[in-house]
C-alpha cells in the first residue's frame, strides 16, 4: 500500500521543524493539480526526505559546502558531479545540499539508472522526493520546466573505483552535456571530496544484482559508512546555453568537447577539496 503525503509528513515532523515544513510550501516544483508533479515529487516527501537525508548531512557527514551561490534561483540548469562511495550518499548529500541553500528551496531531480525506478518500494520513495528514470523525454519535460538536474556522467564505473584510483575521474559520458546544449541550461560542476573514502571497496559482484537488473554490486569493506567530513564545491556555471544553440547538440564533436570541459572544472574542485582538507574525517 502506498504511503499517503499525510503519513510522511507525520514521519518527517520528527526531525523537520515548523519554519522548514513552511520554506517547504514554496518549493519549486510544477504542482499538476493533486499535489504531485508528473513525476511523483510531493513536498511532504521532501520532507520525509530530510528526516532520513537531515542527519546524516548535519551530524555524521557534516557537510562543508562552498560555492552553492551559483546555483540560481529560477529556471533550469544541469549540476554535474563525480561519484563515488559505492552506495549513492554523495547523491543524497548533494540533493539535501542542493535543497538547503537555495531560496526558494529547489530540489534537484538525480537521474537513476534504469533499474533503480524498479525497486520495489525504494523506488517509489526515491521518485517522491526527486529521482527520475533517465529517458529522454523525462529530462526534456524537466528541463522545459526549468528544474535542476543532477546528472554524474561517470555512472555506475565512478561508484566502485579501487582504493588506489580514488578521486581519479572516469571519462564522462557526453549526456549531459547534450541536455545542457538541446535545452539551453548552464551546467554547473560539482566536487564531492570524502564519499571516496566512507565504504572502501572489497569486492564488485555481478551475480547479486542479478534479480533486479543491476549490472555490478559493490562489496564494502565495512558494514556501514565511515563518519568521513563531505565537502561539497559548486564551480562557476559553464554556460553552454549562451554559448551554443539547440542545433549544436546534434554535432558529437562540440558535445565530447563541452563534456571533457565539465571533467576538466570537476577534476579541478576535487583537487581543490583535496588540498584544503586536513585529514579524511577533519
Amino acid at each position: 500500500m502506498p504511503i499517503p503525503p499525510s503519513f510522511a509528513r507525520v514521519l518527517a515532523s520528527l526531525y523537520v521543524s515548523d519554519d522548514e515544513f513552511e520554506r517547504l510550501s514554496d518549493l519549486h516544483y510544477q504542482d499538476a493539480g493533486h499535489g504531485y508533479d508528473a513525476f511523483g515529487l510531493h513536498p511532504d516527501f521532501v520532507a520525509l526526505g530530510e528526516l532520513v537525508a537531515g542527519p546524516l548531512y548535519d551530524k555524521w557527514f557534516r557537510v562543508m559546502s562552498r560555492g552553492h551561490e551559483v546555483i540560481p534561483e529560477v529556471g533550469p540548469a544541469v549540476i554535474a558531479s563525480n561519484h563515488s562511495g559505492n552506495i549513492p550518499l554523495d547523491a543524497a548529500m548533494i540533493w539535501m545540499d542542493v535543497l538547503k541553500n537555495t531560496s526558494p528551496p529547489r530540489v534537484p531531480r538525480a537521474i537513476a539508472d534504469h533499474f533503480v525506478p524498479s525497486l520495489p518500494w525504494v523506488g517509489t520513495l526515491f521518485a517522491r522526493s526527486g529521482m527520475i528514470g533517465g529517458s529522454r523525454g523525462n529530462t526534456k519535460a524537466l528541463l522545459e520546466n526549468g528544474e535542476l538536474l543532477l546528472i554524474f556522467p561517470e555512472g555506475t564505473p565512478g561508484i566502485i573505483k579501487p582504493w588506489a584510483e580514488k578521486y581519479q575521474l572516469r571519462r564522462f559520458r557526453v549526456g549531459h552535456a547534450e541536455l545542457a546544449i538541446r535545452h539551453g541550461a548552464p551546467i554547473i560542476p560539482v566536487g564531492v571530496i570524502g564519499a571516496e573514502e566512507q565504504m572502501p571497496l572489497l569486492h564488485v559482484s555481478k551475480r547479486l544484482g542479478k534479480p533486479f537488473g543491476v549490472p555490478e554490486v559493490p562489496i564494502p569493506a565495512v558494514p556501514f559508512p565511515l563518519p568521513v567530513r563531505y565537502r561539497i564545491l559548486y564551480g562557476d556555471p559553464i554556460p553552454v546555453h549562451e554559448e551554443y544553440g539547440p542545433d549544436d547538440a546534434d554535432d558529437p564533436d562540440l558535445v565530447r568537447a563541452v563534456a571533457a570541459r565539465v571533467q576538466a572544472a570537476v577534476d579541478k574542485l576535487l583537487k581543490e577539496g583535496l588540498a584544503e582538507r586536513k585529514g579524511v574525517f577533519a
